[in-house]
């Protein structure tokens, strides 16, 4: 028999729940109706860590568009982040001359990380 304390803590993912749904200015109702749960399970689940099932998971991340690698497989094998996935979203909607002008600043942030090295 499992222990209690073996279970996952879902605090860390309730977080970046919370995080990307603010960031898309959703309210709790609204993801409520969206994936038909109730606001107060989606609060429970952002504050508390309560654990979701598997549906309410899924239907989260996909709606959300969060990673949940970066809470299920080692930081050693994480392919993208939440942040990384939501960034790469915005990126595909630019044009050619768009990226252009993100990698040059892309190029910047690195040059001055190097600086401070």
């Amino acid at each position: 028999m499992r222990k209690k304390e073996d279970k996952y803590d879902f605090r860390a993912f309730g977080l970046a729940i919370k995080e990307a749904r603010k960031k898309q200015g959703l309210t709790r109702e609204q993801v409520g109706a969206m994936i038909e749960i109730d606001p107060r399970y989606l609060t429970n689940i952002e504050n508390k860590g309560q654990h979701p099932s598997l549906q309410v998971l899924y239907d989260l991340v996909s709606l959300l568009n969060v990673s949940v690698d970066e809470f299920f497989l080692p930081t050693d094998n994480m392919i993208k982040s939440s942040r990384r996935r939501q960034l790469e979203e915005k990126i595909n909607q630019l044009t050619d001359t768009d990226l252009v002008i993100m990698e040059s600043v892309i190029d910047g942030i690195m040059k001055y990380k190097r600086m401070e090295e």
